[in-house]
């Protein structure tokens, strides 16, 4: 089976102003990259029933999302997360993208897929946008395989160099779902902290100092890797953020495009057993638009070789 790609032409319309980090370009040139290999299997997001959105957040929150999409201009949500006229659209597909994903992988017509799409998602908690996030993307994801496909133990590894607070809030409370976060600390958004263990000892944090570099990311990453031997999940999510690169301008780690290749392995190698080599991939941060595009490029190859 391959390995497939699933985005659309909609993230393009999601105008955050100019000078904004968070910008078309960045999932542009990932995508004109990808689409070299000949490997690489390419779908589109179909649509999906918003029940699962309204598990993910509030639903008073997504009612206040859903009206806050200007017919013209820009509106904030929070100091620096904006929408347009056409984020309504790219924030639904790129919901849409992951649940497609699952069931494609669930249905086992790919091995494993790729999303990458915008806004990211990682930083929306249940009932607040921020971060450039409108929806919590992955958190979506994790519940539709809780509630369509009745799966008790989903694994969320989020290598993107700031900390998911989203997704820890909304399953700070689940025994379903494991998230672990290595990231860079103190740092935005200021959570992260090692003893959030959350109610079931389901969240793992591992903070990290600015300038954290190859080696010492991979021997932390370590922990990663034990407790999810440990957990042993059924399915494999990853929120995957590309900024902890060396070149990336908003954050102080020093990995290199290869090393993405080198945290993928290693986690697919102690996770295929028991998740069946089931895995979705779904893209969060990175603002360097050469590392970004060589670090996915490194991601997939990951991937791919699985």
């Amino acid at each position: 089976m391959k390995t497939g790609i699933i985005t659309t032409d909609t993230y393009l319309n999601h105008d955050t102003g100019q000078g904004h980090p968070e910008r078309a370009d960045r999932v542009s040139v990932v995508i004109e990259n990808l689409k070299r290999n000949k490997k690489l299997v390419w779908k589109k997001p179909l649509k999906f029933d918003y029940k699962y959105l309204k598990i993910a957040h509030n639903s008073n929150y997504i009612d206040e999302v859903e009206n806050s999409f200007p017919k013209k201009g820009l509106r904030f949500l929070d100091g620096d997360t904006i929408v347009s006229p056409g984020s309504k659209q790219a924030s639904s597909d790129a919901v849409a993208s992951i649940i497609t994903a699952i069931d494609i992988v669930q249905q086992e017509k790919l091995k494993n897929i790729f999303c990458p799409v915008r806004p990211p998602g990682h930083h929306a908690e249940k009932n607040k946008a921020m971060g450039f996030c409108i929806y919590n993307n992955v958190a979506v994801g994790a519940y539709y395989l809780i509630e369509k496909y009745g799966l008790n133990k989903i694994a969320i590894v989020d290598f993107d160099v700031h900390h998911g607070n989203g997704t820890q809030d909304i399953f700070y409370e689940n025994k379903k779902v494991l998230y672990i976060s290595m990231h860079q600390y103190p740092f935005y958004p200021g959570t992260g902290t090692n003893n959030e263990k959350g109610k079931y000892n389901n969240i793992l944090n591992i903070p990290l100092p600015a300038g954290t570099n190859s080696e010492e990311y991979m021997n932390a990453y370590e922990h990663v890797l034990k407790k999810l031997k440990e957990f042993k999940p059924e399915f494999l999510l990853f929120s995957a953020g590309f900024d902890a690169h060396q070149d990336d301008p908003l954050a102080q780690f020093k990995l290199k495009s290869k090393d993405f290749y080198e945290i993928t392995k290693r986690t697919l190698k102690v996770t295929n057993e028991s998740c069946n080599n089931k895995i979705v991939s779904i893209l969060e941060g990175g603002y360097d638009l050469n590392a970004l595009k060589e670090s996915t490029e490194m991601h997939l190859n990951a991937l791919i070789e699985n």
